[in-house]
């Protein structure tokens, strides 16, 4: 099994609604960090991996059909040239909206390691790296990350070639997901999912408390 779909985009661009949306086209299992942190110890040493230039994505990837959110975000064009037949999603939303999203869920988070749970340590640091320092040129802070999401966007739409990649925000609906995918359109609403409020239940859901 091969992602036939990988999307692109950061974190907090509509990631979980898209996976969900995913699943129910035929893409699905579909990978998402939530994947990861419900099996920390097996996939965190995976993107650690990753991290030092050794990834093994036929490992990462084994039993998944699609890919959304980071840690695959961070790796983009690493995955464009090893699945040379998938097709790719950049997942969007206004900058602003998005780091007024990333800004309370998870910078939120990584801002404070001192209330990091214990079991959650390795992940989160592994996170940190994935987000903060390879996608956020190491700030956190407003105009910096704004200005690194511009330029992660920027990026992928002039080196994925436009016959592999959809720009794509959930407010679009299904349509334009469909056509790319060349898949009927459901005859039900977009999901809508992983608001702030699911975000922090996710994460207690994982900590072991």
């Amino acid at each position: 099994m091969t992602p036939k779909v990988i999307s692109v985009g950061f974190g907090r661009t509509g990631t979980m609604s898209l996976r969900m949306a995913l699943n129910q086209l035929g893409f699905g299992p579909c990978y998402h960090m939530e994947d990861v942190l419900q099996d920390m110890p097996n996939r965190t040493p995976q993107w650690n991996a990753a991290l030092a230039g050794d990834a093994d994505w036929e490992k990462i990837f084994h039993g998944f059909n699609s890919a959304v959110d980071w840690p695959v975000a961070a790796f983009w064009q690493e995955l464009m040239v090893y699945y040379p037949e998938a097709k790719f999603i950049l997942s969007s939303r206004s900058a602003e909206s998005w780091y007024e999203s990333i800004s309370q869920t998870i910078l939120a988070v990584l801002s404070a390691p001192d209330k990091w749970p214990d079991e959650q340590k390795e992940w989160l640091n592994m996170v940190h790296e994935v987000v903060v320092n390879r996608s956020l040129g190491g700030s956190m802070e407003k105009e910096a990350a704004i200005d690194a999401f511009r330029r992660h966007e920027a990026s992928v739409q002039e080196i994925i070639p436009a016959s592999r990649l959809l720009v794509f925000q959930a407010k679009y609906g299904w349509e334009p997901l469909c056509n790319f995918l060349g898949k009927p359109v459901p005859d039900e609403p977009y999901p809508r999912s992983n608001s702030r409020q699911e975000f922090f239940e996710i994460m207690a859901q994982n900590s072991g408390d």
